[in-house]
């Protein structure tokens, strides 16, 4: 079933690791296909250089396993809440990447310093407020997803623009419009969190609001003239 999303969730999952945003276990991709309204998610705790395509464990939206000898990741729900509210979205990833952790750890947005971050996302990349006891005491990884879509809908963040938030001392998730989109933005967002680190330090001052949006729009808005018209070249 879903082989060859399988095989694309599986690809994404070792490019965190050859984008070097992993240690150990430390991360997951997932890819959903929304005409069967099912979600190919990495399985948990399994080392990355021993797991094979077919480890990929099948979920249905509303949590259940459809298929997988293994268990999904520890995080799945908050991947499948996500997909759930965040309509658009094809991929998740999560890790726990040094300077985005650090970030999320300071509970601290990642302010829009230049033209890098820009190219990215139009906007600071949001942290989440802190969790309650109880949502943590309770379905926790569910309660993690609901607590990134209250910040964006709490916030006006428009998901598709910011394609990335920091989970209050936890970690940062991205998303994509399938699974290796999902895994490429977390590297963005890693790279992007070390330049804010270093700007930062070095006194910097938040981009202006035409710098934002020419570099935003001109890679993605309505007449962007970025890159070439086909994709092979």
């Amino acid at each position: 079933m879903l082989e060859s999303l399988k095989e694309q969730v599986f690809e994404a999952n070792l490019k965190l690791v050859e984008y070097k945003l992993v240690l150990f276990t430390w991360g997951n991709v997932s890819a959903v296909d929304r005409d069967r309204g099912l979600v190919v998610i990495k399985p948990s705790g399994v080392d990355y250089s021993k797991m094979k395509p077919e480890d990929m464990v099948v979920m249905s939206l509303d949590g259940e396993k459809v298929e997988g000898e293994l268990n999904p990741s520890s995080d799945t729900p908050t991947h499948l809440e996500l997909y759930r509210r965040f309509a658009d979205i094809g991929g998740v990833a999560h890790t726990h990447s040094t300077f985005a952790v650090a970030y999320a750890q300071a509970a601290k947005d990642i302010p829009l310093y230049g033209t890098t971050h820009a190219d990215f996302a139009y906007g600071s990349i949001p942290c989440t407020r802190d969790m309650t006891q109880e949502e943590i005491e309770g379905e926790y990884e569910l309660n993690t997803g609901k607590v990134i879509v209250e910040c964006f809908e709490k916030r006006g963040i428009d998901f598709n623009a910011v394609p990335a938030v920091l989970v209050h001392s936890h970690g940062p998730f991205t998303w994509g419009k399938n699974a290796g989109e999902a895994a490429k933005n977390s590297a963005i967002l890693e790279e992007v969190s070390k330049m804010a680190y270093l700007s930062e330090n070095l006194g910097a001052s938040q981009a202006n609001e035409f710098i934002k949006t020419k570099h935003y729009m001109r890679k993605h808005g309505a007449n962007a003239y970025y890159g070439q018209k086909n994709p092979g070249i």
